[in-house]
C-alpha cells in the first residue's frame, strides 16, 4: 500500500509516494532497536551529547529543502517552519548538555554503617537507567517540534532509549527528510544501527503492531484524546503492560476577573482574537474556554472580541481531515441548546481555510451541559458568563485535566479568588497570569502535561530536559563493589556529577 500527502493551500497531493511499513519492516526495527539498546544505554554521555548536536547539524544541513516540504504538506507559512527547525534544534542541543553534564541521572547513595545496631545499615546506591525501545507518534500539528526529531524522540534518546517513529502521514515528506538526518548524525558517530527508525502509514495498524510488541517498552504520543487513549489500552492489554505517555486535548480556560474586566475589556478582547486564531486555532494550548462573571464589563469584552476575531483574514488549516472534524465539531457545539453564535467568519475562503468563531452561553447551561466542555480544535473559543464566584468555582471543578489554565486580574484582585484558583491548580498542568496560553517556551521549568485527558499521566512533562523522565526508572544497586559499578555511582565521582550522599547534595567524592 501507498499514500501521498496533501497541499492544502493548492487543494492537491504532494508528488512523494510513500510505502505503508509492513509487518515484516515493523518486525526488523523493533529487533534493530532492542538490540542496539544493548550497546546505546551504556554510551558514554559525550558520544551521546555528541550524536544529539549531530542531529541538530544534519538538520540544519537540510536548509530550504525542509522548510519548502514542510510548508507544501502543511499550508503553514515559512516564517512558522523556520521558528520550528529553530525550537526543534535548540531542543536538541539543550539535551545534548543536559546529557553532557550528567547530573540528570539523580544518582543518590547511602554508605554502609555496619556498625549500626541493631542490624547494620548496607550500601544503597540508585541512579536513573533508560527503559529500553520508545515507540513515538508524530502530532499532527507541529511536523518538527513534536514529531520525528521533537521532544518525545530527543529524551528518549537522551535517556539512552533507542527509537523508532511513527511517521505522521500529513507530513511524511517532512519526516522522511528529518529521518534521514538523524540516520546519518548516527553513522557519523558511530551510533549503533537500529538506534533510530521511521516507519510510514496511513492507517492505524502499524500503530498497532509496535504498541503490542513485546520488545517495545513506552510509547509517546501527542495527539487527540482518542487516539491517546486507543494507545493507552492497548499498552495496558499487553502482557506485559508499558506506559503511554500521551499529551492530549485542552480547552485551556482563561478566567477573567471583574476589575480586569472593567479596567481592560477592550485591550483583552483584541488580545484573545489574536490568540484564539493564532496558528488557525491549531495548538493544544488555544484558549477554547473564556470564563467570566456577568456584568456590563463581560458584555463589553464579548462584543468586542466578537468585532475583533472576524477583522482577521482566515488562514490554512494543515489538511481536509483537520478542517473536516473542525467544521464537525463546531457545527456540533452551536447546535447545543441555549448557545448564542456571537461572532461567526463568513466572507468567502480558499478551500481548507478555517473560519472562526465565538459563541457565547450562561453558567448554568455549560455546567449542564458536559457536550459543551470538549475541544474544538481550531479557531473557536467559547465565553462562559457566570453567576458569581461561586459558579465560576463550580463550573471549574467540573472541567476535565487541562494543559493550561490562565488568570486575569488586577494587581490586588486575584487574592480575593483564591478558591477559584486553588480549582484551577487541581485541573491544569500550567497557570498564566495576565498572559495567553498559546506558546510553550522549552525551559528547565516548563510543564506541559496536566490531570487526564491532557495527559495520561500528570507526573510528567512532555517539554523541557525534565520530559527525560519519562524514558527512565530508578534503579539501586546494593553492596556492590566500587569497580563494579557505573561510572556515576563510584566512590571517587569520575564524572565529576551533582549527587546526593547520606542526604547532601554534593560533587565530592567519598
Amino acid at each position: 500500500m501507498t499514500h501521498k500527502t496533501f497541499n492544502p493551500q493548492l487543494n492537491i497531493e504532494n508528488e512523494y509516494v510513500f510505502y505503508e511499513a509492513t509487518s515484516e519492516e515493523i518486525n526488523e526495527a523493533v529487533s534493530l532497536a532492542s538490540n542496539a539498546f544493548k550497546t546505546f544505554r551504556n554510551i558514554s554521555r559525550l558520544k551521546k551529547a555528541t550524536f544529539l548536536n549531530a542531529i541538530a547539524d544534519e538538520i540544519l544541513v537540510l536548509d530550504d529543502e525542509l522548510i519548502q516540504t514542510y510548508c507544501l504538506e502543511t499550508g503553514l507559512p515559512e516564517g512558522r517552519a523556520k521558528g520550528e527547525r529553530g525550537r526543534t534544534v535548540g531542543q536538541l542541543r539543550s539535551f545534548a548538555e543536559l546529557v553532557s553534564e550528567g547530573s540528570w541521572v539523580e544518582a543518590a547513595i547511602d554508605t554502609a554503617e555496619p556498625d549500626r545496631a541493631p542490624i547494620p545499615k548496607p550500601d544503597v546506591r540508585k541512579m536513573m537507567i533508560p527503559l529500553g525501545p520508545v515507540v513515538v507518534f508524530g502530532a499532527c500539528n507541529f511536523p518538527l517540534a513534536y514529531s520525528t526529531a521533537g521532544g518525545d524522540t530527543v529524551a528518549a534518546l537522551a535517556a539512552g532509549c533507542p527509537v523508532i517513529v511513527k511517521s505522521h502521514p500529513m507530513h511524511a515528506g517532512t519526516g522522511e527528510l528529518v529521518s534521514q538526518a538523524i540516520i546519518k548524525a548516527a553513522q557519523k558517530t558511530g551510533m549503533p544501527n537500529g538506534v533510530f527508525s521511521n516507519l510510514n502509514s496511513s492507517g492505524i495498524e502499524v500503530g498497532v503492531q509496535l504498541v503490542q510488541h513485546p520488545k517495545v517498552k513506552a510509547v509517546g504520543f501527542t495527539g487527540s484524546i482518542k487516539g491517546g487513549r486507543a494507545l493507552y489500552n492497548l499498552a495496558s492489554k499487553r502482557e506485559v503492560p508499558i506506559p503511554v505517555f500521551a499529551e492530549m486535548g485542552s480547552v485551556n480556560p482563561v478566567v477573567i476577573l471583574p476589575e480586569a474586566l472593567k479596567e481592560r475589556s477592550e485591550s483583552l478582547a483584541k488580545t484573545y482574537a489574536g490568540s484564539i486564531t493564532l496558528g488557525s486555532g491549531q495548538f493544544c494550548t488555544n484558549p477554547g474556554l473564556l470564563l467570566g462573571i456577568k456584568s456590563e464589563s463581560l458584555d463589553s469584552f464579548i462584543s468586542t472580541l466578537s468585532d475583533e476575531i472576524v477583522k482577521i483574514q482566515p488562514t490554512c488549516m494543515i489538511h481536509p481531515n483537520i478542517i473536516g472534524a473542525y467544521e464537525s465539531n463546531k457545527a456540533n457545539a452551536i447546535a447545543q441548546p441555549q448557545l448564542s453564535v456571537v461572532a461567526d467568519y463568513d466572507n468567502d475562503v480558499q478551500s481548507n481555510y478555517g473560519r472562526q468563531a465565538i459563541t457565547t452561553v450562561e453558567g448554568k447551561t455549560f455546567l449542564e451541559n458536559t457536550t459543551l466542555h470538549q475541544e474544538v480544535f481550531g479557531p473557536y473559543s467559547l465565553v462562559v458568563q457566570c453567576e458569581d464566584a461561586n459558579q465560576l468555582e463550580a463550573i471549574i471543578s467540573k472541567l476535565e485535566g487541562q494543559l493550561t489554565g490562565t488568570i486575569i486580574a488586577e494587581s490586588d484582585e486575584a487574592s480575593n479568588y483564591a478558591k477559584v484558583i486553588t480549582a484551577l491548580q487541581n485541573r491544569v498542568g500550567r497557570i498564566i497570569y495576565n498572559g495567553v496560553p498559546t506558546g510553550v517556551e522549552v525551559c528547565p521549568a516548563m510543564v506541559h502535561g496536566g490531570p487526564y485527558p491532557a495527559s495520561t499521566d500528570s507526573r510528567f512533562t512532555a517539554v523541557g530536559i525534565h520530559s527525560i523522565k519519562r524514558w527512565v526508572r530508578p534503579f539501586s544497586y546494593q553492596d556492590w563493589p566500587n569497580n563494579l559499578l557505573p561510572e556515576e555511582l563510584k566512590n571517587e565521582n569520575p564524572l565529576g556529577i551533582s549527587r546526593t550522599i547520606n542526604g547532601e547534595q554534593t560533587t565530592n567524592k567519598i
